[in-house]
């Protein structure tokens, strides 16, 4: 069975990196982007998550925004959520690499956590570029710094560039690797096959709901809920370790 060979194989691994997108949210239910009923199908991305878009309309871009953080604020870490944050626990050296903006990661218990896009939950003044979290649900937009002026959220837009220190921080992480999890994700964006360029020396599992082009590229390729087989693995690992003990 891949998860049980997966698992033998983690409980000797010295250095994991976890990579995951939106579908792990998804099962707290938080939106998708794309797919059937993405926020995508129903929005111009252009309009609601550019720099471009934020400047022709920043009610518009705001209203967006709070309707997405109240969904955020409401939902809870899932099984999946919860079992990569014990997978931290399992190995000396990790890291999370996140696509994801919600930080239900970080309110599952994971500490070592690179969010490549973001978060929702934080804003970014367009003057000094200052960044802090703010969790308040406004009823005027768009939101207004105390300098005056506006605020945007502080996320990573269409158009933009990646964080050059979060970006090295992964890129090392990821080249350094002996086992890499990509998880909630079909690889279809840049940054995930991008980063798994790097990952020359790992063995790669993937955990999605479906088959996806990373298949070639991948040792184990586990199909269903991450919500489900996560935690599975996670008792084979333990299991496995502890007679080893």
């Amino acid at each position: 069975m891949s998860l049980a060979k997966l698992a033998a194989e983690l409980s000797q691994s010295r250095k994991l990196v976890v990579i995951t997108g939106a579908g792990v949210s998804a099962e707290s239910g938080i939106a998708t982007f794309r797919g059937n009923g993405g926020y995508w199908d129903r929005h111009k991305a252009e309009d609601l998550a550019s720099p471009a878009g934020f400047a022709r309309d920043p009610e518009l871009v705001w209203r967006w925004y709070d309707q997405r953080r109240r969904q955020v604020l409401a939902a809870e870490p899932n099984p999946a959520h919860l079992a990569i944050a014990e997978l931290e626990t399992c190995v000396p050296q990790f890291l999370l690499i996140t696509q994801n903006v919600d930080g239900l990661h970080q309110r599952a218990g994971s500490q070592r956590v690179v969010d490549l896009h973001g978060s929702i939950l934080r804003v970014r003044c367009q003057r000094s570029g200052q960044e802090w979290d703010d969790r308040r649900l406004a009823e005027q937009f768009p939101l207004i710094c105390t300098c005056g002026a506006l605020l945007r959220p502080a996320v990573l837009w269409f158009g933009e560039t990646y964080d050059p220190i979060k970006m090295q921080q992964a890129i090392t992480a990821v080249s350094e690797a002996d086992q890499v999890m990509v998880v909630g994700t079909s690889g279809l964006v840049w940054i995930v096959d991008g980063l798994l360029d790097y990952a020359r020396q790992a063995t790669i599992s993937q955990f999605n709901l479906e088959a996806s082009p990373l298949q070639a590229e991948v040792t184990y390729q586990i199909i269903g809920q991450a919500g489900k087989s996560l935690p599975a693995l996670l008792k084979l690992l333990n299991k496995t370790n502890q007679g080893q003990d």
